[in-house]
């Protein structure tokens, strides 16, 4: 089920949304400060492109440099990525089909708001 639920998803919402977590990536290379964020786009980039089966969780070990970290990338990219989710989650609950696509769209908006600090694992 996971395997259909990623093909539909990538191809209704999954590939815009990894280009522009991919995007986002490059421009926060750019400078050695926000390379961090850039890392970190790449590694949404993945989970938006193949949500799934994988889920988000808390890392113990992240502390008050992810909290500022955060702060700063809602003001770099994470606004902007937030919106691309909102949007594409408004646009596929139109239909039945993309009900289930829009929900999980509105469910990754948190994450792209605040991405430092959480870990991809997959879902047992």
């Amino acid at each position: 089920m996971t395997l259909l639920l990623n093909v539909i998803w990538f191809v209704l919402a999954g590939f815009w949304l990894a280009l522009g977590y991919l995007i986002a990536g490059i421009v926060c290379c750019i400078l050695i400060v926000t390379i961090p964020f850039g890392l970190a786009s790449f590694r949404l980039a993945g989970y938006a492109l193949w949500p799934f089966g994988r889920t988000l969780v808390d890392r113990r070990d992240a502390g008050v440099p992810s909290l500022i970290g955060n702060i700063l990338w809602v003001i770099v990219a994470g606004f902007w990525l937030a919106l691309g989710h909102l949007v594409t989650g408004a646009l596929l609950c139109i239909t039945i089909i993309g009900i289930p696509l829009g929900i999980a769209n509105f469910k990754l908006v948190p994450v792209a708001l605040v991405p430092l600090g959480r870990e991809i694992v997959p879902v047992r």
